[in-house]
Formats: structure tokens, sequence, C-alpha cells
């Protein structure tokens, strides 16, 4: 495995949406896109990223060597502008672009949703997970950009999962949403009334839905908007003139309409909250102007929440998640280092291959010719000898040339010197065989004193 891998593209970071939404693909489009990618000199994988924030594409090249991995990124980059039509000088300070290990970090960071407008949201996630299965599927991911990307996926589960990054919603609509569920402890079976037609009333809708309530029901001013509506958060649409017994009815109200005065007043409330024997009445306000009164607040068994309230709660929730995101960090900074190990012990393994085949390929050639030679030796002690002679022609084939690199005396010798002994632990052996060595009896003199006593004239003397 030689290649490297690379980052190229650009974000809400670095582009506004007007720029953004030039450069970007849809999803019928990442066939043909991938294909093409491939093609670019240097690139050997590709996985492509387009989501309303961010357009990026992931890749790997089939050699490391510096000068293939900076003309593969910049002929990345130009195709990411030619293939959009779009002018390559005009993305000057747009298009960022991340090599080798800056990949690596940015691509976990981005799986982990800290690289997101909305830090610690889920969408990016599954946003990369469906762009790897579009490159899979076209054959646009091998080994390496393979195991980044999945490595990435591990990532994000582990910040999601050791720190409270992802905690507490992040956008109005979300918020909306929990607010009411902590009014009633549960929104399985609660009804829904959206008054407008608003888009962050339909998402919160959305989300109501998803979290357990059942009947939603829509009214507007406009029939057409509030059949509109209805048919794309399934909902029903009910006439505005209708308005007060469908408050009645409801247990969460979501109101977004473009009026100019409030239209949720504090008398019409006071009838519906009579009306429902007082039970628990959430308002959800997302209008501006208002649309609620807010002395409706006032009123037994009614939870108003106005923009206001909803961003004040988001505000919190971020501040929390940019709290977490250093301890997030952390996790990357460890994930990149073993992806770093992984990498090289990868890198190595032609290296590893190529020698064994080159000591295997010169021990197989002696050792067929010592064959031969003992097939016509029929005196053991001439067999024996024979054997070893082939053993020694294999050993000293093998180190022939390491042998002579270290006797060369050149330049980096040291290095050499340090590698071999590294390599094969020569140094520990060393200390091996000198920690197992007898230490002389104590008696023992340095040559030129008087010698160690003879054992035998010792004897003598008791005779």
């Amino acid at each position: 495995m030689g290649g490297d891998l690379f980052v190229v593209g650009l974000s809400w970071r670095t582009a506004p949406v007007a720029v953004r939404e030039k450069l970007a693909f849809r999803d019928e489009e990442l066939p043909e896109v991938l294909a093409h990618l491939l093609q670019v000199p240097g690139v050997g994988e590709a996985v492509v990223l387009s989501t309303c924030n961010r357009v990026e594409i992931y890749g790997a090249t089939a050699d490391a060597a510096p000068p293939v991995v900076a003309a593969a990124v910049a002929a990345t980059r130009r195709h990411l502008a030619d293939s959009r039509g779009v002018p390559f000088d005009s993305l000057a300070g747009v298009i960022y672009e991340h090599q080798g290990e800056a990949a690596v970090r940015h691509t976990f960071r981005v799986a982990a949703a800290l690289d997101s407008l909305v830090l610690g949201e889920a969408q990016v996630l599954g946003q990369l997970k469906a762009a790897f299965a579009a490159s899979q599927q076209a054959g646009g991911v091998g080994a390496l950009l393979g195991r980044c990307l999945e490595r990435a996926f591990g990532v994000a589960k582990r910040v999601r999962t050791e720190t409270a990054i992802s905690r507490g919603a992040a956008n109005v609509s979300t918020v909306a949403v929990e607010l009411a569920a902590r009014v009633f402890g549960s929104l399985d079976g609660k009804s829904v009334l959206v008054v407008g037609a608003g888009k962050m009333s339909a998402l919160a809708a959305r989300h109501l839905r998803a979290s357990g309530a059942i009947d939603i029901v829509v009214t507007n001013r406009s029939p057409a908007r509030a059949e509109t509506l209805a048919a794309e958060i399934e909902a029903v649409a009910r006439p505005w003139e209708d308005v007060e017994k469908l408050l009645v009815g409801a247990d969460v109200v979501i109101s977004s309409t473009a009026a100019a005065e409030p239209i949720l007043g504090r008398d019409l409330l006071k009838r519906v909250t009579r009306a429902r024997r007082y039970a628990p009445i959430v308002v959800i306000d997302i209008a501006v102007p208002r649309d609620a009164d807010p002395a409706i607040g006032e009123l037994d068994g009614v939870y108003l929440f106005d923009i206001d309230d909803l961003e004040k709660v988001v505000a919190t929730n971020l501040q929390g998640r940019a709290r977490e995101a250093e301890a997030a960090d952390k996790i990357v900074v460890a994930e990149c280092a073993e992806f770093r190990k992984w990498l090289g012990a990868q890198r190595v393994v032609p290296t590893i291959r190529s020698l064994r085949e080159h000591f295997e390929m010169i021990a197989r050639a002696e050792l067929e010719r010592g064959l031969e030679r003992l097939a016509r030796i029929e005196d053991p002690a001439e067999r024996a000898e024979q054997v070893r002679r082939t053993v020694g022609l294999i050993v000293n084939k093998l180190l022939h040339t390491p042998t002579t690199a270290l006797r060369s005396g050149g330049d980096g010798i040291e290095s050499l010197v340090m590698a071999a002994q590294r390599l094969f632990q020569l140094a520990e052996k060393e200390a091996a065989e000198a920690a197992t060595e007898k230490p002389p009896p104590a008696d023992d003199k340095p040559e030129g004193g008087e010698g160690p006593t003879r054992p035998e004239l010792v004897r003598g003397r008791h005779r």
C-alpha cells in the first residue's frame, strides 16, 4: 500500500452558499463524477461528499511520492471546478486541501461533526456513510481510503459515546420538540396543530411526529397552502374558520404565520383552556412578529415558548457542545496516531514481501545445488560437511550486500549500524551473552603476577 490520502473541497467555513451550490453534485451524478475522478492522473480512490454545507473529495493516490501526491491534488482541484463549469480562478481562497495526516484528521473531524456548522449534529455522519457506499458501488474505494473512512465512522461513534457533544438540541425546531416533551413527559399520542405554513413549523411538526405525536392538523388562511403543507408532512388540512375548535383539540400548537398582529390572543386562549378543562397546552410561537400574545403564558395550563426562548436554549446547548469539543478533539488526535501506526505498518509490507522473496530465492538456489552434491556423497561425515558448507554459502550470500554496505564507511554509516543492530537485536544479544558469562575465580591474578593455585599441587601437599 504505497499511496497517500488527501482531501480537496470547500465548506461553510470558506464559501457562501451561492458558491457551494454551484459546485454541489446531485446523487444521480455521482457514478459519472467518480468515474471521471478515477481517471485524474495519480488518483487511485475517491469519495465525493456533497451537502448543503460542504462539497469535498476524499482521495487516495496510487503512489506516496510527494510529487505524485501534489500533482494529483492539483489536478483534483482543477477537475472540481471544470466539472461544474466554474472558472478555476474564481475559487482562489475558497477551495482548501489537506494531505497525509492532515487529511486523516480532517476526515475524522468531519465524521464526528467537529467541523459542522452545528457542532455535534448527527446528519453529516449519515451523509458521509451514504457517500462512502455510493463510491463503493462505483468501484471508487480501495484499501487505503476505505480503511480511513471506516475508522472515521468508528471515531464518530467514540465521540458520541464518550462525550456529550451531541446532547441537547441545537436548532430551533428540535428545541421546540424537547420543550414540549418536558411539559408532557412524553409526546406519545399527543395531537398537534400547525397554524400557518412556515418551513420551521413544518420541520418542528416532523420532529413531533417522530417523537410520538399522532394527529397533525394544518390550518392556514390560504386553503391551498394548508393543503400543500399537509401533504408534505403527512397531516390533515382544516379550515381557518375552525381555529378555535382546533385549538381545543390540540396538545401542541406550532404557529408561524405572516400576521402583523398576534392571532393567538388572551381572550381566545382563555376560552380554549376553559373548554379543555385546563389540560396542559404547549404553544410554540416561531413567528416574527410574534403570533401569540405574551399574556397567554399567564393562563393556567398554557405553556408558551417564543422564538427568543427557543434560541436561548439553542445557545446554551451549543455552549455545552463547545466545551465537549475539546474532549472530542483529544479522541481524534489519539485515533490519528493509531491510524498513522497502521499506515506505517502497511507501507513496509511491499518491502517485507520483496525481502522474503529475495531471501527465499537465494536459499532455494543454494539448497538445490547442495542437494545435488549431497546425492553423490555416501560417507556420513562428508554428507554432514556438505550440509554445513551449503548453510554457510546461504548465509554468506544473504549477508553479502548488507556487509558490503556496512564496510563502505560512507555517509550515514552510523545509521546503518544502528539499523542493523535494531533489526537483528544485536545489542540485546550481546547484553544477554555478557550476562551469562561466568565471572573469574576470586583468587585469579592478572597476567604477570602470581598465577592461580594449581589443584594438583594443592592435592600434593595433602598427600
